[in-house]
């Protein structure tokens, strides 16, 4: 019988983002109910924006990736790479190979690999697509590409959310993301806030992420110049 080894981790759901917007009453009365409505959108924007940004600051706790990963020298390494049309695919097929090499490859084909890229990096994917292949070359040129494209293996994002000189990289669906339920999505509309004449229309969210230790090889902070 093999024995089990029970490791204890837990989160705190302590991280809290507040979107809160003010309505003149005189400018309340001049409007639509439909006008709260879109401020409440845009806010449920700015929430999500703040947790997928939160998300990818935490990239201290991924797996390092960097310039020794894909030519053969460090692993685990730091130094940055400026990607190119010319290494776009080494750090794709590399990037597998870090997840195999780490024992992910059932994860990885059950749940799928992901690549979140900037907007340049994702420009030079898209450029790389265009020379490459016949199929991926007719859907670049005739569509353009868009973020969510599955090439080489992984689904393929675009985000202007990533921290600077970090892209993340790994298997899907395994970085835990905790969010309080009771508070996420629920719109409070307050009557003269502050002893103000007008409405405050108030959005939050609480929320905490997680790269567990387990899953932390196959989550990848990818350095970038």
């Amino acid at each position: 019988m093999q024995p089990i080894t029970e490791t204890d981790e837990s989160i705190t759901i302590n991280d809290a983002y507040v979107a809160a917007s003010f309505i003149d009453r005189a400018d309340l009365a001049q409007s639509t109910l439909l006008g709260q409505m879109e401020l409440s959108t845009r806010q449920a924007v700015l929430l999500n924006e703040k947790i997928e940004s939160t998300v990818y600051g935490d990239h201290a706790n991924f797996t390092d990736f960097g310039s020794g990963d894909i030519t053969g020298g460090s692993v685990a390494d730091t130094t940055t790479i400026t990607v190119s049309i010319t290494n776009i695919d080494d750090i794709i097929t590399h990037v597998a190979r870090v997840i195999s090499v780490a024992n992910g490859d059932g994860l990885f084909e059950r749940n799928g690999g992901f690549i979140v890229w900037r907007p340049a990096d994702f420009q030079i994917l898209t450029s790389f697509m265009m020379a490459n292949g016949f199929s991926t070359a007719d859907t670049a040129l005739r569509g353009g590409v868009k973020g969510g494209v599955d090439y080489m293996g992984f689904t393929h994002y675009k985000s202007n959310q990533l921290t600077a000189s970090h892209v993340f990289a790994g298997v899907k669906k395994l970085y835990h993301l905790g969010i309080l339920s009771s508070t996420y999505g629920q719109i409070v509309i307050t009557q003269d806030p502050a002893l103000t004449s007008g409405i405050g229309v108030v959005s939050r969210v609480d929320f905490k992420g997680k790269s567990w230790t387990r899953v932390k090889p196959v989550l990848l902070d990818i350095n970038v110049a």
